[in-house]
């Protein structure tokens, strides 16, 4: 895999988690045959399917002329059910296997309560000397909220995020991988962990690529689930802009730009976090502490952030952090449609606009707030009639 040590325009080229994903599965599938890949039935539709370049589907039935990919011997099991596709995960992996999950977003909460009883064991275990570790049980969530606009609104529920962070037994991990490059550096560490719970959250579409790999290992290793986008930030910033998501970091940093267009002096900083756990940015062995939150939010300047779930649950965490009423908070609020993909953002008030609107008015520049809800509006116009943004 070709991952780019540096990226001289950040944002100008463009990549596929999924993709990537993909590959990183195909590969773990030749290493060891011990392997095996659980999705619905949408492996193919999720842009996983190089997997398909070392294994076929489970199949033990008859095999037509016309089927592709099936095989008695295949390790990608297909099966139109989250409960019982994670139940043979989950056996597989405390077994000593390893192995794979993906499914729609709207989707996965189907399996919470048995994640919950999972992550019971797990705790469990923990305690007991003469266990032996297990792999992690790999999660990859697809088909994000963001870009339902072909489903609409019965196809969004990111609900799944905010019950693992709520359990305070910390054997759980949310990633958000900001681009293609940080998908692999995520597969990295999803790879090699044990004894918790991984799940990744992506858009399957291609998005602007933004750091290179040794930034996205950084972010992982010792930025403990964070860093600076310093491409996208200034000296004594006014505001301090946080993007928790490919989708959200593009629309926080295309919101900077409309920002600054509007007042040129206006400094931001912007930082990228790719991982959550119980009660803090990082992961469950390397949370970010106060210290390093301090130095990286600007202490007592206003902080915007744009998440990929609901926005009670990363409050929850940054309220650990600083004083809450430093917060803007932007992210899902349930409401959808069968629209546009700028339209469902700014239903839930977390577009580019509504960010530049935020920024200014954190900043304590005034004045632009109606021009930034005509755009909305417009855009919305445009979105019925025609079914595109504008």
């Amino acid at each position: 895999m070709n991952l780019p040590s540096k990226i001289d325009n950040p944002g100008a080229e463009q990549g596929s988690s999924a993709q990537v994903f993909g590959e990183c599965l195909r590969e773990e599938m030749r290493q060891y045959e011990d392997f095996y890949f659980f999705s619905p039935d949408e492996t193919t539709s999720n842009r996983l399917a190089d997997v398909f370049d070392a294994t076929d589907r489970a199949w033990v039935r008859e095999i037509k002329d016309w089927d592709q990919h099936l095989s008695p011997n295949g390790r990608v099991v297909e099966m139109l059910s989250e409960n019982t596709l994670f139940a043979v995960l989950a056996g597989h992996i405390l077994s000593g296997g390893r192995g794979c999950m993906t499914s729609y977003e709207a989707f996965l909460p189907i399996i919470s309560s048995q994640l919950d009883q999972h992550l019971k064991f797990l705790k469990q275990s923990s305690e007991i000397e003469w266990r032996q570790s297990v792999p992690a049980l790999n999660i990859l969530s697809t088909s994000c909220w963001q870009r339902q606009d072909h489903n609409g609104y019965t196809h969004q529920n990111p609900a799944l995020i905010s019950s693992l962070l709520s359990k305070p037994s910390n054997f759980a991990n949310c990633f958000f991988p900001v681009d293609d490059v940080a998908a692999a550096a995520t597969w990295e560490y999803m790879a090699q962990s044990q004894n918790v719970v991984n799940l990744t959250t992506f858009n399957k579409n291609p998005q602007p690529r933004w750091i290179d790999i040794n930034h996205a290992r950084y972010q992982l290793g010792d930025g403990h689930g964070c860093s600076i986008f310093q491409f996208a930030s200034d000296e004594e910033p006014n505001v301090t802009v946080a993007a928790i998501g490919d989708i959200p970091t593009n629309e926080a940093l295309e919101g900077i730009k409309l920002a600054k267009d509007k007042a040129p002096n206006l400094k931001v900083r912007f930082i990228g976090i790719t991982a959550l756990s119980f009660g803090a940015i990082g992961t469950t062995d390397n949370k970010l502490s106060q210290d390093d939150f301090d130095d990286l939010f600007a202490p007592d300047k206003p902080i915007i952030v744009n998440f990929h779930g609901y926005p009670e649950t990363i409050r929850s965490i940054f309220a650990r952090y600083t004083d809450a009423r430093r917060i803007s908070i932007h992210g899902y609020e349930d409401q959808g449609s069968t629209t546009s993909p700028l339209d469902e953002l700014a239903r839930n008030h977390c577009s580019r606009y509504d960010l530049a609107a935020d920024i200014l008015k954190q900043a304590g520049i005034h004045g632009f707030s109606q021009y930034f809800a005509d755009e909305i509006s417009e855009n919305t116009r445009t979105a019925k009639l025609k079914g595109l943004d504008k």
